[in-house]
């Protein structure tokens, strides 16, 4: 029995729904009809999922190519890493700079547009230069309820976005992983860096520094789901509602200690974490 007829087994011995097994199956059958192709590799739930499965499917057809840069939150490149050791996936590393595209740097509304067609070019010039035919890239179908304008920079070059197109939701994969006991299934979900500084707010790489480490130090006192937002000299922390008073306990320390990092002033939204809470008001 192969690999894959193993994790075939596996997911209808576990009886998750019909409807979900259907979509892993025309997942499973339109991966086989690409003859090779790069997955668009960041270490995250949806893209390691993708990976594994893209894997599963087309062996060593496909490498997971991940791009790093100043943009990356700790941890993430060796979340990336060590998940494609262990599933013995094709793994390539590439190292570009966002902050080297004025559109990028001047923060627009578009800002991911920029930063998207910037990584899936250095993502395609690599598939092309090996000889890969397509490249994937793990978008779903709840991104597109959301403010997304990377979309356009996918449809542009032409990559594929195969958990979207065939109706995988964040839920889903959070459940096909757990099933297939891929540890990243818990994993929070944590973009890039520069989601944290406000449309207009010039990125550089001094204030992306110190919005990591803030959020290294929260993660280390156990808030797994965190977003400091920097506005000017000023941080404001988002951790999920239940939380607050939790972090409220130990507001000197948190405060010294992001004082100590080069904020002026540190502040707690109460209205809690909330997913992407600096394009509220946007219309799409």
């Amino acid at each position: 029995m192969t690999l894959l007829e193993t994790t075939q087994h596996r997911l209808e011995k576990a009886h998750i729904p019909m409807d979900l097994l259907e979509k892993w199956n025309t997942l499973v059958t339109n991966l086989g009809g690409i003859s090779s192709a790069v997955v668009a590799f960041s270490g995250g739930v949806d893209s390691s999922f993708l990976a594994y499965t893209a894997h599963l499917v087309m062996g060593d057809r496909i490498t997971a190519v991940t791009i790093q840069s100043v943009v990356d939150p700790a941890g993430q490149m060796d979340q990336a890493s060590t998940f494609a050791q262990e599933h013995h996936i094709p793994h390539v590393i590439l190292s570009h700079n966002p902050l080297e595209n004025p559109h990028f740097y001047k923060n627009p509304v578009d800002r991911c547009y920029y930063c998207k067609k910037d990584l899936l070019g250095i993502i395609w010039e690599y598939a092309l230069a090996n000889g890969f035919k397509a490249v994937l890239e793990g978008q779903n179908v709840d991104d597109g309820k959301e403010y997304r304008p990377g979309r356009k920079a996918v449809l542009e070059t032409g990559t594929l976005s195969p958990l979207a197109q065939y109706g995988l939701t964040k839920a889903d994969i959070r459940l096909l992983a757990k099933t297939l006991h891929l540890p990243v299934w818990t994993q929070p979900s944590s973009p890039c860096l520069a989601t944290r500084f406000p449309y207009g707010t010039p990125i550089t790489s001094k204030a992306l520094k110190q919005v990591d480490a803030a959020e290294t130090y929260l993660h280390n006192w156990g808030f797994r789901e965190v977003r400091v937002r920097i506005l000017g000299n000023n941080a404001s922390i988002e951790v999920p509602q239940e939380q607050i008073m939790e972090l409220m306990v130990m507001r000197l320390a948190v405060v010294e200690a992001l004082k100590d990092i080069g904020f002026r002033t540190i502040t707690v939204d109460l209205q809690g974490y909330r997913s992407g809470s600096l394009n509220e008001g946007i219309i799409q």
